[in-house]
């Protein structure tokens, strides 16, 4: 999104817009001139004019659904409407096989793919039919396995199956569906208690992810030279798939 005129801006849903990854790439795109809507249980992080927050419990499906519906209807005269998706709200349990706990792969899945999909079952159609947008999916390179992580593993891979699969119904509108998928980044993530006792092994690349380099990314694959890009799951590794 470039320098186009107040009237003319489109607007951005951003997931877990409160923090980590989703709080700078919420960052990013005010910066680079889109609106943004924030769909955050987390009070908002951000304030901009260009901002609005949406308190919503995305396990909630009836109120993350309002929500959307809400940012739909483009309630800014001369705005130019919903053109882009990005879900980066998340948690991360981690357990081996024998601890694994039924309660922590239902709540990933809720927050990964649950939530994703009513959302993206508002936005996309609406995406199709304007034939326009762009959708970005936070996923992780954990989504390729491993030990101690297959409930969070598992539903991050979903996330590169539903972004195959909705990038081929509607790439003849125009519309682009990525996966950008991080090794291990700067965020509050890595201080989580659920986390302790799981070892941090840097990439080669000697230092952590910056959340600030995601959104970059993320940036680019919603700006109209990525146009060509659909279907993918990018890696953000540092050198770990190396």
């Amino acid at each position: 999104m470039s320098n186009e005129g107040e009237a003319t801006r489109a607007t951005a849903l951003v997931t877990g817009s409160s923090s980590g990854i989703g709080l700078a790439i919420a960052q990013r795109l005010l910066d680079d001139g889109w609106r943004v809507v924030g769909l955050d249980v987390a009070p908002a992080a951000l304030a901009h004019p260009r901002f609005r927050a949406n308190a919503v419990d995305l396990r909630d499906a009836a109120a993350t659904e309002a929500a959307v519906r809400a940012a739909l209807q483009a309630p800014t005269p001369g705005a130019g409407g919903v053109q882009a998706l990005v879900h980066a709200a998340g948690v991360l349990r981690v357990a081996p096989l024998g601890a694994l706990q039924a309660q922590d792969g239902h709540l990933m899945w809720q927050l990964h793919v649950d939530a994703l999909s009513r959302i993206a079952n508002l936005v996309l159609p609406a995406m199709r039919d304007a034939r326009r947008g762009r959708v970005v999916l936070i996923g992780s390179r954990v989504a390729r396995g491993m030990a101690g992580r297959s409930q969070y593993a598992a539903t991050k891979a979903a996330l590169v199956a539903l972004a195959r699969s909705w990038a081929a119904e509607v790439v003849a509108a125009g519309v682009t569906v990525n996966v950008v998928s991080p090794a291990a980044t700067r965020t509050a993530m890595l201080e989580d208690p659920a986390r302790q006792g799981t070892p941090l092994k840097l990439p080669p690349l000697g230092r952590l992810i910056e959340p600030a380099e995601v959104a970059a990314l993320t940036a680019f694959l919603l700006s109209p030279e990525a146009a060509a890009i659909t279907g993918q799951d990018i890696q953000v590794c540092g050198g770990a798939s190396l």
